[in-house]
């Protein structure tokens, strides 16, 4: 399932101190193919894809639809952040918070390590709680991947159990609506 609903698209570009995150451009394509090409963006994520695959099924215009956000540093794209709605009998039989908001997220591997991940996921968090206030996201991630796991702490996700699919264990969490101050 795709898109957030009701969710007038695309809001304008959210800045913060290091990153812009708006909508994705035709000169975003070469980096939306290295980042599903990269073995090491793959490793958690079902493997990395084949180059000349990713030429021929990337649009020319690619992250373009709603609840999907370009994270751009400097002026170029580092990574991706997608918000879409939780179907209703997710993998892995965890039927818990259908319809809700998941956060997913890719970035390559040379800004691993810098902050940028935590960043820009609570800029588009706190986008979320603006726009749709009350809603909870959720998120799922192998166990293995210690700093995804990590970044869901600093998001504020909490777990709700583990299970078993595409051979590894995985990691579901929920975001409750947290207030914005100020």
């Amino acid at each position: 399932m795709t898109g957030l609903g009701p969710v007038p698209w695309p809001p304008a570009p959210l800045k913060t101190e290091r990153l812009v995150l708006r909508e994705g451009e035709a000169r975003d394509r070469p980096t939306f193919i290295d980042l599903f090409a990269s073995p090491e963006v793959g490793t958690y994520v079902g493997g990395a894809r084949p180059c000349d695959q990713l030429e021929r099924e990337v649009p020319e215009v690619p992250g373009r639809r709603p609840g999907s956000f370009v994270v751009e540093l400097d002026g170029s794209m580092i990574g991706m952040i997608t918000l879409d709605r939780r179907d209703a009998a997710p993998p892995g039989h965890v039927r818990s918070h259908a319809g809700a908001a998941e956060l997913g997220y890719l970035f390559l591997p040379r800004a691993w390590g810098q902050g940028y991940g935590t960043e820009a996921c609570a800029a588009v968090l706190d986008w979320f709680t603006d726009t749709l206030p009350g809603e909870p996201v959720v998120l799922t991630t192998q166990t293995a991947n210690i700093g995804s796991l990590r970044l869901a702490g600093k998001l504020g996700f909490t777990e709700v159990r583990r299970f078993e699919e595409y051979g590894a264990e995985q990691w579901f969490g929920v975001r409750s609506p947290v207030p914005r101050s100020g």
